[in-house]
């Protein structure tokens, strides 16, 4: 099966790099300016800088030549992805679509493969998520993700596919543990990221990434979804990694509402969108989500970050 990634971001520029390790790659940029710059560099240096560009990757700014492929990584921000699949819907008809995005729609509440699905019924839809910064996968790293996908012949040729030198790939068929996985770990590594910012400390860190965790299973299982998919590689494992690291950028945005800092409005954080949708699907379901709806409070600066701990702490004590 024919590849191309559509979106060039660093995160898509890295799976190009991955994957063109197989075989020929079109890597599709929305700027016909930023192909030319990739195509005559052989570096994405807008995106991925100081990386080279295997031979066997192309860049476009053609859609209709990048989606000549058999298989389409979509690697858009979340709250993009159902835009890009309009605008190109007659392109996009029939293929395969892996989603690499991670989040919940703002207006609807869905995830990529229900977006996907939404827009596009006739084509199949998969997700490829879990622990990965694209600088890891860029420089040959070794990286493994869940490919999930509701058709488990379809998931396993993918898997074949989209499995590379440094990616390995562990395939499921529940599609709503990866989508929320992926979406929920990066309000919690918002939370995670003020508490360190604000100088309260790793073990305070500790007790909100365990009890965060709590909190993506009760939705998730809430929603029907396998217990044991968020304790894999796209729930437990990307939590480990996002809630860890200042390369994460739903963290470093934690950093700064903790320390008190302006963060750049054009960082693209998917988390602080998908706050808002899982709190307000939260409220609709009657689950209690203390954390997430806390990471929309101070979002939204209704409340400091003092005012935030002693509200969690002050919660009435619990069996764990």
């Amino acid at each position: 099966m024919s590849v191309s990634v559509l979106g060039s971001g660093a995160f898509g520029t890295a799976l190009a790099i991955s994957l063109a390790g197989n075989g020929p790659v079109t890597l599709w940029a929305r700027s016909a300016d930023h192909a030319k710059a990739m195509q005559d560099s052989c570096r994405n240096e807008a995106r991925l800088p100081g990386v080279d560009l295997p031979e066997t990757l192309t860049a476009t700014a053609d859609a209709a030549q990048a989606c000549t492929s058999e298989v389409l990584l979509l690697a858009v921000p979340m709250q993009k992805l159902r835009s890009v699949l309009e605008e190109h819907k007659a392109h996009l008809t029939g293929k395969t679509l892996v989603a690499c995005c991670k989040g919940i729609e703002l207006h609807s509440g869905l995830g990529p493969v229900a977006v996907m699905q939404e827009v596009l019924p006739d084509s199949n839809a998969a997700l490829l998520t879990g622990p990965s910064f694209a600088a890891d996968i860029a420089c040959g790293l070794p990286t493994a993700l869940t490919l999930a996908c509701g058709d488990a012949d379809l998931g396993k040729a993918l898997q074949e596919q989209l499995t590379t030198a440094n990616l390995r790939l562990y395939r499921t068929t529940d599609t709503i543990g990866a989508e929320l996985g992926g979406a929920l770990k990066n309000v919690m590594a918002i939370a995670c990221g003020a508490v360190i910012g604000a100088g309260l400390g790793d073990s305070a860190r500790a007790a909100l990434m365990t009890r965060g965790y709590a909190e993506m299973q009760r939705m998730a299982l809430a929603c029907g979804a396998k217990s044991e998919t968020m304790a894999g590689l796209s729930g437990f494992g990307d939590l480990a990694l996002t809630c860890t690291s200042d390369l994460s950028r739903n963290y470093r945005l934690g950093l700064s509402i903790g320390r008190g800092e302006s963060f750049d409005s054009s960082i693209t954080v998917e988390g602080a969108a998908t706050a808002h949708a899982v709190a307000e699907q939260a409220r609709k379901m009657q689950l209690d989500m203390p954390i997430t709806l806390t990471v929309t409070n101070l979002l939204d600066q209704r409340l400091t970050i003092a005012e935030a701990a002693a509200q969690l702490l002050k919660r009435p004590l619990k069996e764990e």
